[in-house]
Protein backbone atom coordinates (compact mmCIF):
# COMPACT_ATOMS: atom_id res chain seq x y z
CA UNK A 1 0.00 0.00 0.00
CA UNK A 2 1.46 3.19 -0.85
CA UNK A 3 1.83 5.89 1.39
CA UNK A 4 0.23 9.82 1.05
CA UNK A 5 2.23 11.39 3.82
CA UNK A 6 2.96 14.25 2.07
CA UNK A 7 5.71 16.16 3.77
CA UNK A 8 3.91 19.17 5.54
CA UNK A 9 6.05 22.40 4.57
CA UNK A 10 8.18 24.30 8.16
CA UNK A 11 9.27 27.42 8.54
CA UNK A 12 10.76 29.43 11.28
CA UNK A 13 9.00 32.29 12.72
CA UNK A 14 11.90 34.86 13.24
CA UNK A 15 10.45 36.12 16.14
CA UNK A 16 9.77 33.30 18.57
CA UNK A 17 12.11 30.96 16.12
CA UNK A 18 9.46 27.87 16.40
CA UNK A 19 9.24 25.81 13.29
CA UNK A 20 5.45 25.45 12.48
CA UNK A 21 3.48 24.66 9.23
CA UNK A 22 3.88 27.14 6.40
CA UNK A 23 0.00 27.61 7.15
CA UNK A 24 0.58 28.63 10.40
CA UNK A 25 2.49 31.94 9.50
CA UNK A 26 2.39 34.89 7.68
CA UNK A 27 5.13 35.76 5.08
CA UNK A 28 6.62 39.43 4.68
CA UNK A 29 8.61 39.88 1.16
CA UNK A 30 10.91 42.36 0.05
CA UNK A 31 11.48 42.25 -3.75
CA UNK A 32 14.56 43.44 -5.94
CA UNK A 33 13.63 46.80 -5.82
CA UNK A 34 13.31 46.80 -2.00
CA UNK A 35 9.77 47.29 -1.67
CA UNK A 36 8.52 45.81 1.65
CA UNK A 37 4.85 43.86 1.25
CA UNK A 38 2.56 41.43 3.41
CA UNK A 39 2.39 38.84 1.44
CA UNK A 40 -0.91 36.10 2.51
CA UNK A 41 -0.16 33.86 -0.62
CA UNK A 42 2.99 33.02 0.23
CA UNK A 43 4.38 32.92 -3.32
CA UNK A 44 5.77 36.42 -3.76
CA UNK A 45 9.26 36.76 -5.32
CA UNK A 46 11.82 38.22 -3.11
CA UNK A 47 13.40 37.03 0.25
CA UNK A 48 11.22 36.45 2.77
CA UNK A 49 10.40 36.34 6.69
CA UNK A 50 7.79 34.44 8.67
CA UNK A 51 6.02 35.71 11.73
CA UNK A 52 3.46 33.79 14.16
CA UNK A 53 -0.08 34.45 13.23
CA UNK A 54 -0.50 36.43 16.89
CA UNK A 55 -0.86 40.22 17.64
CA UNK A 56 1.55 39.38 20.59
CA UNK A 57 4.11 38.43 18.20
CA UNK A 58 3.84 41.21 15.62
CA UNK A 59 3.84 43.46 18.40
CA UNK A 60 7.04 41.98 19.35
CA UNK A 61 8.73 41.94 16.20
CA UNK A 62 7.73 45.82 16.30
CA UNK A 63 9.80 46.94 19.11
CA UNK A 64 12.75 44.64 18.68
CA UNK A 65 12.78 45.25 14.66
CA UNK A 66 13.63 42.14 13.37
CA UNK A 67 12.31 42.11 10.23
CA UNK A 68 13.91 45.09 9.59
CA UNK A 69 17.14 43.20 10.34
CA UNK A 70 16.27 39.86 8.97
CA UNK A 71 15.11 42.15 6.01
CA UNK A 72 18.07 44.29 5.88
CA UNK A 73 15.60 47.42 5.61
CA UNK A 74 13.45 49.44 7.41
CA UNK A 75 9.90 48.25 7.83
CA UNK A 76 6.76 51.28 7.46
CA UNK A 77 4.77 51.31 10.05
CA UNK A 78 1.72 50.41 7.88
CA UNK A 79 3.53 46.67 7.54
CA UNK A 80 2.37 46.19 11.26
CA UNK A 81 -0.99 47.10 10.68
CA UNK A 82 -1.44 44.81 7.74
CA UNK A 83 0.03 42.14 9.68
CA UNK A 84 -2.29 42.75 12.73
CA UNK A 85 -5.31 43.10 9.88
CA UNK A 86 -4.33 39.83 8.55
CA UNK A 87 -4.30 37.90 12.12
CA UNK A 88 -7.72 39.45 13.00
CA UNK A 89 -9.18 38.24 9.68
CA UNK A 90 -9.52 41.63 7.67
CA UNK A 91 -8.04 41.62 4.44
CA UNK A 92 -5.62 43.56 2.71
CA UNK A 93 -5.32 45.25 -0.27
Amino acid sequence: MPRTNKKVPLRKCVVTQEMKDKKELIRIVKNKEGDVSVDPTGKKNGRGAYISKSLDVVDSAKRSKILERHLKTSIDESIYEQLNNVIEGNKIE
